[in-house]
């Protein structure tokens, strides 16, 4: 009896699977994803490290556009399973990553943060029927699917955080008034009545809204203006490097279009020191007497450690605006302000959330170095009051021989030292910021009477 031999036909998409290729196809996936991330993360925290907004998150997407890259070919070349789709999402995050480097002002605009959010859900979506359609193996229920999750929930959460910066603008009532300095708006408010003014200068990332104890308390004594540097708070964001001479610059174009006659009592919190003593140099007819509040030395980095500290946070001011655009900040900073008054408390979260004020922190510490320089300009007050209040809690070896530094400065001074205050307590916490207030009072009493400086 003959034998009949008969040959099987397959489609491409019904081809028999090899267990050693069916194990195969997972380990590529797995290599090319974690190709794609680790070529992110050395573009961002590396080459890109502490850059700007579009910067890092144009190279992240370079990265991750490697991996998906690597996907297609790998697969057609070592499998029987060839993820030709992942030619698309390779496609999309270079492209758009090439938009963002070569177009640095899209990530600052309101139809950014609106906008990536439903783009990235779409691409997720075609993405997860293709790798359905085409890919069999362990690594899509347990790799790719819940890589799609996770970005799914980050788009969501981006959409939330856009809703909710919306949102928050309209919650609250500024105060004061905008001013026009050449180019931007900042906004200024001032309270209280007579002279001299005092302003209020706050520290790293700091809003208005941080003087919530301290500006009623003076504002009872004297007029105290407290305002928002540029793209924080109310103000808009300006062009171009916010260091210390061109925020000094515009601090004193702000007071005198508003109106508000020198001089000034200037108050400088941490960086905000930095800022204050800035001023003092261009303008020395406006200062009448100055409070450095656990002020930043133009000498920081003759710290030992502090060289170190700088670079490793510049690096990871860099990833704030994005992570911020995923709501981490505003889990972060829930508790951050809660020993302020309630309205300045909920001001400051709702202002320190958004990704405008992560790239505000961003660019105020790149500008850092620039700004402890253009500080040193300033070599003696005279006699004019200054008082120096330091935190002793939690201080780096040698701040306090610096804080006596800042303190020689003028020949009317006292440095006095809270030994159980922290740096930020002299501001949000009620008990410290009472002493602050004290220090500022007694500078406007020097100031009004001509008399030396006395100790609170």
């Amino acid at each position: 009896m003959a034998t009949t031999t008969r040959t099987a036909t397959f489609t491409e998409n019904e081809l028999p699977v090899r267990p050693s290729w069916t194990h195969r196809i997972g380990v590529i996936v797995t290599g090319s994803l974690v190709a794609g991330l680790l070529a992110a993360a050395v573009l961002v925290l590396g080459l890109f490290g502490g850059a700007p907004e579009n910067a890092v998150g144009g190279s992240a997407l370079l990265g991750f556009a490697l991996g998906w890259g690597l996907l297609w070919p790998l697969s057609t070349r070592r499998t029987d399973q060839a993820q030709r789709w992942a030619a698309v999402p390779a496609a999309a995050m270079a492209l758009t990553g090439v938009l963002l480097l070569v177009w640095p002002g899209v990530v600052a605009s309101a139809a950014f943060g609106w906008g990536w959010p439903p783009a990235v859900l779409v691409l997720v979506g075609w993405m997860s029927v293709a790798s359905r359609r085409q890919l069999r193996s362990w690594s899509r229920p347990w790799l790719l699917y819940p890589l799609f999750a996770v970005v799914v929930v980050s788009a969501v959460a981006g959409t939330y955080e856009s809703y909710r910066e919306v949102a928050d603008r309209s919650a609250y009532a500024m105060t004061g008034q905008l001013v026009d300095v050449g180019g931007h708006k900042l906004h200024i408010s001032c309270t209280g009545t007579g002279g001299p003014t005092v302003v209020l200068e706050g520290g790293f990332a700091a809003t208005s809204a941080t003087w919530g104890w301290i500006a009623p308390a003076v504002a009872q004594h004297t007029q105290v203006c407290a305002y928002d540097r540029a793209g924080r708070g109310w103000s808009d964001s300006a062009n171009g490097p916010q260091d210390g001479v061109v925020i000094a610059t515009d601090l004193h174009t702000l007071l005198d279009h508003a109106g508000v006659p020198g001089p000034y009592v200037l108050v400088g919190h941490s960086f905000g020191g930095l800022y204050v003593l800035s001023f003092a140099a261009r303008y020395p007819n406006q200062v009448a007497g100055m409070v450095l509040l656990d002020s930043t030395s133009p000498h920081q980095f003759s710290l030992s450690a502090y060289p170190a500290t700088y670079e490793a946070f510049r690096r990871a001011t860099g990833l704030l605006p994005a992570l911020t655009r995923l709501g981490v900040a505003r889990l972060a900073f829930t508790s951050q302000f809660a020993n302020l008054p309630a309205l300045s408390r909920e001001e400051e979260t709702a202002f320190a959330s958004t990704p405008a004020m992560a790239r505000s922190q961003r660019d105020e510490w790149a500008e850092a170095p620039t700004a402890m320089e253009q500080a040193r300009a300033l070599t003696t007050l005279s006699a004019h009051p200054l008082f120096v209040l330091t935190a002793g809690k939690g201080a780096q070896d040698g701040w306090a021989s610096l804080q006596d530094q800042l303190a020689a400065l003028s020949t009317n001074s006292v440095h006095r030292v809270l030994t159980d205050a922290t740096h930020e307590s002299l501001t949000n916490t009620q008990r410290f910021a009472a002493k602050s207030s004290e220090a500022i009072l007694s500078v406007v009493a020097a100031v009004r009477n001509a008399s030396p400086l006395t100790h609170p």
